[in-house]
């Protein structure tokens, strides 16, 4: 299973990845992307079988990401990993197809709940 992770902090991606490790997901291939444009194209290049994401990032935004990627014909299965986690954000998310929206900070226990929601194997 092939996991991407966008986020424009390098340090963030990281923190990621880690968690995704505690949450027992860390044996996925996972590739990372520095803005929602990198995503974009990454997405359409190698066909993930998951995103996350965060919401405000240079080039392209999360949601900007996201609904190109819905315009496009893309269904892959999208999470925002992201500060706010307002409910017009969830509302807005959601509208826009995705699964579903973690907000910072996060535990693995976050991680895996959402993730076992969707159906992502651990």
């Amino acid at each position: 299973m092939k996991i991407v992770v966008v986020d424009d902090s390098r340090v963030m991606r990281q923190i990621v990845i880690r968690t995704l490790r505690q949450a027992g997901y860390g044996h996925h291939d996972i590739v990372e992307a520095e803005n929602g444009k990198e995503g974009f194209d990454v997405v359409v290049a190698q066909s993930p079988d998951l995103v996350l994401s965060d919401w405000n990032m240079p080039e392209m935004t999360g949601i900007d990401m996201l609904c190109a990627l819905r315009a496009a014909g893309n269904d892959v299965t999208f999470g925002f990993v992201t500060s706010e986690g307002s409910e017009e954000m969830r509302t807005r998310a959601a509208k826009s197809g995705a699964a579903f929206l973690i907000a910072k900070p996060f535990t693995p226990e976050a991680f895996e709940e959402a993730l076992t929601a969707v159906g992502v194997p651990a």
